[in-house]
């Protein structure tokens, strides 16, 4: 070996290495971690991550299980992470083209449609959705800080209502494997 490849190799050997990306709790939560939300512990079951092709996620979506129940944590990455939680309700619709502008799902529960978008999504564990598929989706939002969520993918609808849940609140734990 001569001289100079040692003194190369001794000057790459000597670079510091970059530093790992710093994890993001409300981005990198992965199947099986815990997350515990208003001092209530949950397993995430799934995730949902939605993106427009070619740019980074923009909203993510915990399928969170204690015992039989099911909840979701919903995320929207902006300048702060929005989160929600919220509990699925039961209903149908049958055509995307008839979604409201404005829902009355009785009980005083009046809410107004506040954006409406199509995304690509990509999931992970137990969700609603088939991953690498579009899925079109609903915001809305009602009196006393309420909002209700409606997505739909190939004649299957989710809806969804919750509350925001300040970030501070929500504690991420990495599941063991």
């Amino acid at each position: 070996m001569s001289i100079w490849k040692r003194v190369g190799s001794i000057i790459k050997g000597s670079k510091p290495q970059p530093e790992a990306k710093p994890s993001n709790p409300f981005e990198d939560t992965q199947v099986g971690d815990i997350v515990n939300v208003d001092l209530e512990e949950y397993v995430v079951s799934g995730k949902t991550v939605y993106f427009d092709r070619g740019f980074p996620p923009h909203r993510f979506a915990y399928y969170l299980q204690n015992g039989k129940h099911i909840s979701c944590l919903l995320v929207e990455k902006g300048r702060i992470y929005e989160c929600f939680l919220c509990e699925f309700v039961e209903g149908s619709l049958d055509d995307p083209n008839d979604v409201p502008t404005r829902l009355d799902i009785g009980a005083e529960s009046l809410f107004e449609l506040e954006h409406h978008r199509s995304d690509t999504v990509r999931t992970e564990g137990n969700t609603d959705f088939r991953g690498n598929d579009q899925v079109l989706f609903w915001r809305y939002i009602g009196t006393g800080d309420r909002y209700f969520f409606l997505q739909w993918q190939d004649g299957k609808y989710v809806a969804m209502e919750g509350a925001p849940t300040p970030g501070s609140q929500i504690q991420f734990l990495k599941g063991s494997k």
